[in-house]
């Protein structure tokens, strides 16, 4: 079975779930990535139950804090 993982395909050789790629590929925090699959955002709690068949294309999508660092360096001294 092949399926497309963020743009590198993979063969498998048996169907897998959401949930056994992500330890498959050793994804540390799952709870901390959206996945997709065909397109379409998958509800976490349907990792374990939805299974990936031939040809399906799953994107890991993995987001980022930030941005509150360096506010004071450009915030003027009063």
């Amino acid at each position: 079975m092949k399926i497309m993982v963020n743009g590198e395909q993979m063969e498998m050789n048996e169907p897998v779930s959401v949930a056994q790629l992500l330890a498959e590929r050793k994804v540390a925090s799952p709870d901390m990535v959206s996945v997709e699959v065909n397109e379409e955002i998958l509800a976490r709690e349907a990792f374990a139950t939805t299974v990936l068949t031939d040809n399906d294309t799953v994107e890991f999508i993995y987001f980022m804090g930030g941005g509150s660092a360096g506010y004071d360096r450009y915030r003027p001294k009063i």
